[in-house]
């Protein structure tokens, strides 16, 4: 299923220790970088993180903040007391350096990190549930990137079924456009009064439809064109493959612009360099 990279998610739960909170955001990216905001006292989980980050998704950059608040009632502050101590020692060898430093404020202190320290809560509790939690904001997280990949297949879709309607356009024409040619460089050898050898006037004929043949093209169009309707049903990372048939399917529509000999053809060459390149920009968002 196609899914995109970029999403929201969050989810906050209560336990009788306090309330945890996890919130995802991603944007695009052409690898996966996790960028972890995680409470001081839950910093052990962040091995974790990473690894369920790695195993679910492949490509984002992913914003992923954990947030703690335990219950006033069922805790009590305790100070690190080692924590506090080299504070102040690195606070008084600046000092030794400039004798102007205002005094020390100690809530200042209080607040610097890992000062405090959460007493009669299990940590182990915590990160379990934490844990859990995770797994639950992951799911709404993937379910609103599959949700949102499955309105840009459509998009997608849809431009693929015009390039297809140009295509089919083409080749029915293409006879029609190679005889009124044929009829046009007879007309001109017969303006000018030139006595043409009428096998040289054929070859000349056949020259002019092999310059201007794009059978082949309009075969890869439908081929690419196929490919990625094949490849939006896949399962898995297919961002990169499609983007990959964007390159291919614009090398073909600016060949069918080249070859081409008359107006309508160069116009249709344009469309689809348009219709490519609103794909092009749908796919930078496909994981």
């Amino acid at each position: 299923m196609t899914q995109s990279m970029t999403a929201f998610a969050r989810k906050e739960a209560s336990y009788p220790w306090g309330n945890l909170s996890w919130e995802l955001r991603a944007v695009n990216h052409r690898f996966l970088e996790p960028q972890l905001k995680i409470h001081d006292a839950l910093r052990d989980i962040e091995p974790l993180v990473r690894d369920k980050l790695r195993s679910t998704l492949s490509r984002g950059k992913i914003e992923c903040t954990l947030r703690f608040h335990a219950e006033a009632l069922n805790s009590q502050i305790e100070i690190d007391a080692s924590r506090v101590a080299s504070i102040i020692k690195a606070l008084e060898q600046i000092r030794s350096h400039s004798s102007d430093l205002a005094a020390v404020d100690p809530i200042a202190i209080l607040q610097y990190p890992g000062v405090q320290k959460s007493s009669g809560i299990d940590t182990d509790e915590v990160l379990s549930a934490a844990s859990e939690l995770l797994n639950q904001t992951l799911a709404q997280f993937i379910e609103a990137r599959q949700r949102e990949g499955a309105e840009l297949a459509k998009l997608i879709m849809q431009r693929l079924d015009a390039i297809d309607v140009i295509v089919a356009e083409v080749r029915e024409r293409m006879p029609q456009i190679l005889a009124a040619q044929r009829d046009n460089l007879r007309q001109r050898v017969e303006q000018l009064g030139v006595d043409l050898d009428p096998e040289r006037l054929e070859q000349e004929v056949l020259l002019l439809a092999h310059k201007a043949d794009v059978a082949e093209e309009l075969d890869r169009l439908e081929t690419h064109t196929n490919e990625v309707r094949r490849a939006l049903k896949q399962t898995g990372p297919i961002g990169r493959r499609l983007d990959f048939l964007m390159q291919e399917l614009n090398r073909e529509a600016n060949t069918l612009g080249s070859k081409s000999i008359v107006t309508s053809t160069t116009a249709c060459s344009v469309e689809l360099k348009v219709l490519i390149e609103q794909m092009r920009e749908q796919i930078q968002n496909i994981e």
